[in-house]
């Protein structure tokens, strides 16, 4: 085979076969083909698109590019969540724990952050000491011990992926639903899953702003899971204001642990009631409730007795984190230079483009344009306001924090264009807008489906 005939095939509208699929993987993973064609067969998939098979045998094939892990010797029944990415989600540091606590075993892979959306990985090592780089046997240890693990792929895990995810960046091909399902999916499925519940953003701040799109991914994605044995769930999320009150690295870690120690906010009630919704669903899909609502409801029991923090805080350090910072989370908060962002009018907010306020976050530092680059720790701004907010010209909308005030004036200039303020407020949106299962996933693929 060779790499110009399948680019050749794939931009010409023709399906690829999976052992095609396997060559094109093979070659990411072992770096045997060159990234210009790589990148070339990325745009054809993403203008083309991918069928059902062909997202399937990508899936599987970047899935085997590496090492697999197998939870069975741990005894447990193994689940995970998985966010397509957003602006102020931290839900991870708060389901990974309560899902734990709970009896079962979460062995989170995560990633960075990309392109306007934020990392767990990035928010974690903002945590001094923390190992976000374990080996498969490493993890397997801390899971022992804890029943969570939050880490990021190793060169040998889903190598093919960890070249394509790098590539779909620097290409303008992330937004592609096939790349998107194929990605994360591999990820998933490497981690030998039992239950996977999907996080799948729509709104001014996902990759997939229309709904439609959106569902569709959410369909693709939980079709993938099941043809792989893994019982998977998808929520449609709200993500058209950042969710919570923080954005950055630190201050997501403690926003989450405000709320683990019981700490409650009008400005992050949507924080903690998704993760409930999303933690109550991995239980459910975990056999640790008979419903999703009744493993919502002892998700919250778990949540308010202090568990998941018990268990986040010894995940912490089995991963070499220093923990003495948990104790004041607010005092190990240190940027060089902090500054409002004032309202100019009164009125009330009405619109946020979630994707400018986190290209705002990004621009103070917390993010990353090229792969590789430095984040820092203590960059990211602090919402004062959700939507239908009642706005006083001059009081601050936001904080911002950097470590270079030369950062502000960009940011600033982005949050002016992404916050309006009207004279009347807008409906409000309800933060979860669909579920779909194994039960309903076709009528999503049918609807939306683009051969």
């Amino acid at each position: 085979m060779h790499a110009v005939d399948l680019i050749r095939k794939k931009r010409d509208g023709e399906e690829l076969t999976r052992q095609e699929i396997q060559f094109l993987a093979h070659g990411a993973a072992t770096e045997t083909i060159p990234e210009e064609q790589l990148a070339a067969w990325l745009m054809a998939a993403f203008l083309r698109g991918l069928s059902l098979t062909e997202v399937d045998a990508l899936t599987t094939a970047m899935k085997l590019s590496g090492e697999v892990f197998d939870p069975s010797s741990l005894g447990r029944f193994a689940v995970d969540k998985h966010s397509t990415g957003g602006v102020g989600d931290k839900t991870s540091f708060l389901i990974a724990p309560i899902a734990a606590a709970a009896g079962l075993v979460v062995p989170m892979i995560s990633g960075r952050a990309l392109g306007h959306t934020g990392g767990t990985l990035d928010k974690l090592e903002s945590i001094p000491g923390y190992r976000t780089q374990l080996s498969l046997k490493e993890m397997e240890q801390v899971l022992s011990k804890v029943g969570a693990s939050i880490v990021g792929q190793t060169k040998n895990l889903v190598p093919a992926d960890r070249v394509l995810y790098a590539l779909r960046d620097r290409t303008s091909t992330v937004e592609s639903p096939y790349l998107i399902c194929a990605s994360i999916m591999s990820k998933k499925l490497a981690a030998g899953l039992n239950g996977l519940v999907l996080d799948v953003k729509t709104g001014s701040g996902a990759f997939l702003r229309r709904k439609k799109d959106a569902l569709f991914l959410a369909a693709l994605m939980v079709e993938t899971g099941e043809r792989a044995g893994t019982s998977t769930a998808a929520l449609l999320t709200n993500m058209n204001q950042p969710l919570g009150r923080m954005a950055g690295n630190w201050i997501e870690v403690q926003e989450s642990l405000d709320l683990l120690t019981g700490k409650r906010h009008p400005l992050n009630e949507d924080l903690r009631e998704l993760s409930l919704l999303l933690a109550g669903w991995m239980i459910y899909l975990g056999g640790a409730s008979d419903t999703a609502e009744t493993g919502r409801d002892r998700a919250e029991e778990i949540l308010d007795s202090g568990r998941a923090l018990e268990i986040l805080t010894e995940m912490v350090k089995l991963h070499g984190g220093n923990t003495s910072i948990f104790e004041e989370p607010e005092k190990f908060h240190s940027p060089a230079f902090r500054k409002d962002f004032l309202a100019d009018r009164s009125g009330y907010l009405a619109q946020v483009d979630c994707t400018q306020v986190g290209w705002a976050v990004q621009r103070l530092g917390a993010g990353r344009e090229r792969a590789g680059e430095p984040v820092s720790a203590h960059a990211g701004l602090e919402m004062h306001v959700k939507l239908g907010h009642k706005i006083v010209a001059g009081e601050p909308l936001c904080t911002l924090f950097s470590d270079n005030d030369s950062r502000f004036l960009e940011s600033e200039t982005l949050l002016r264009q992404a916050l309006l303020i009207a004279d009347e407020p807008t409906p409000a949106e309800p933060l979860i807008q669909e579920i779909i299962t194994a039960e309903n996933k076709k009528e999503y693929l049918e609807s939306a489906h683009r051969p």
